[in-house]
């Protein structure tokens, strides 16, 4: 069974996403956790800022992988119990390609949710926990994306967390031509929101980051179109005052910046207007400072106006990815069915194929010791037969024996029987 088992920005607010997200360095130990303690064929994790989902190809209860979630991050499982959501088999594959188009996402078409995907495929495949129905799932929600993309305007303006927030920041700033930015951190996030920060006219960039090398390599690619400086985490206070707008998106388990290092800030501006944009799961800036008066603090879960608004304009597009995600959902299914049958089929022939070497290499080894050939091959011929036909006799008998109609009927059909399996034929 394929099971998705999520937490999202739907379900759940910040305060309980931050708490169920997986840093970066505990994915692959958390993959081979679960895949040990829940018994799971296939298992991979996303985390981003708005969802965490477990992707499992398991015969075990959604119910057991929320324990197993809960207990990986400390907490008491009956904390998850109403924010939790499950979609299993094709209802499942159906949502793993509405995520991986951006259909489900806070701004809807977002396209960074593909590139997380592809990370959370990758980082579950160098671990060793994807199984062959998981590999084949992500493929074909991976092609599913690529047609959206093309086929639909879904993708056609640049949208995305980072987009939105510097779109409210257009609507704090009457002119961003003359504002510095402060980006926290230097990953994808960060990177869009320097484009579209360039792209509105900012023209001063200060990006700080845990490593000097990553914060250096993204100034340098930002050095022809903005003046760009480079500093790491633990210098932010002392450039913090120049920052007009700050946007945060880093993988700390803790608050970079806090409210006394605002404060100062804030002295040092004449506490001109500062608008901070916290991306980050957990939170990157403390939310005390939202309780200062000359900040506009928002979080992800703020940019909701924005977001809306771009939902209306994409809903077209929306509509005519549905559609294609259901012609692709069938084709899972379609698929699934018939490796499921390959499966199967393969099962079925390798255990009678053992069975059948196993008869061969007593009947071999008895030719060998002397026997006559006439004996051994009567032996083999009955072994053979009775080892074949000993389960399927079992449960036939059970079903006749408890009036169990379609065991009785399925069993008529493979194994070419007659009307009544429990009277020989004349």
């Amino acid at each position: 069974m394929f099971i998705v088992l999520g937490i999202n920005h739907n379900t759940a607010p910040v305060e309980v996403r931050e708490r169920v997200a997986f840093e970066p360095k505990s994915l692959v130990p958390a993959l081979l956790d679960a895949q040990e303690n829940l018994g799971n064929e296939g298992v991979a994790i996303l985390s981003t800022c708005n969802r965490t989902e477990l992707y499992l190809e398991t015969n075990e209860s959604p119910k057991r992988a929320l324990e197993w979630m809960a207990k990986w991050h400390g907490l008491d499982a009956s904390m998850l119990d109403d924010v939790n959501y499950v979609v299993t088999d094709d209802d499942a594959a159906s949502h793993l390609m509405k995520v991986a188009s951006g259909l489900d996402s806070l701004i809807l078409g977002e396209p960074q949710i593909l590139g997380q995907l592809k990370s959370a495929y990758a980082v579950a495949l160098d671990a060793g926990t994807l199984s062959s129905g998981l590999h084949r799932t992500f493929q074909q929600v991976f092609s599913t994306a690529k047609r959206i993309r093309t086929e639909t305007a879904i993708g056609k303006n640049p949208v995305s967390v980072a987009y939105a927030a510097v779109s409210l920041a257009r609507q704090i700033f009457s002119e961003l031509e003359t504002k510095t930015a402060l980006l926290i951190g230097a990953g994808e996030t960060i990177r869009l929101a320097s484009q579209h920060l360039i792209q509105q006219g900012v023209k001063k960039l200060i990006i700080a980051n845990r490593t000097l090398n990553n914060a250096q390599s993204l100034a340098s690619e930002l050095n022809d179109l903005a003046e760009t400086e480079a500093i790491l985490l633990s210098d932010i206070p002392e450039y913090l005052h120049r920052a007009d707008i700050v946007i945060s998106s880093t993988a700390s388990q803790l608050p970079i910046l806090g409210k006394g290092a605002v404060e100062s800030a804030l002295k040092q501006r004449k506490h001109a207007l500062m608008f901070m944009v916290d991306i980050a799961v957990p939170r990157d800036i403390e939310h005390e400072v939202d309780d200062l008066d000359d900040v506009y603090l928002f979080t992800v879960d703020d940019l909701s106006e924005v977001i809306e608004e771009n939902r209306r304009s994409r809903e077209e597009a929306a509509a005519e990815a549905e559609a294609i995600i259901e012609q692709c959902r069938e084709q899972w299914v379609r698929d699934s069915r018939a490796a499921h049958k390959v499966d199967l089929i393969k099962l079925y022939r390798a255990r009678s194929s053992d069975t059948r070497d196993q008869e061969l290499q007593r009947a071999l080894s008895a030719l060998e010791s002397g026997e006559s050939a006439d004996k051994v091959l009567k032996r083999f011929a009955s072994n053979l037969t009775n080892k074949l036909i000993h389960h399927p006799t079992t449960e036939l008998n059970k079903a006749i024996s408890e009036g169990d109609s379609e065991i009785i009927n399925l069993a008529q059909r493979l194994l070419d029987l007659g009307e009544n399996p429990d009277e020989p034929e004349d």
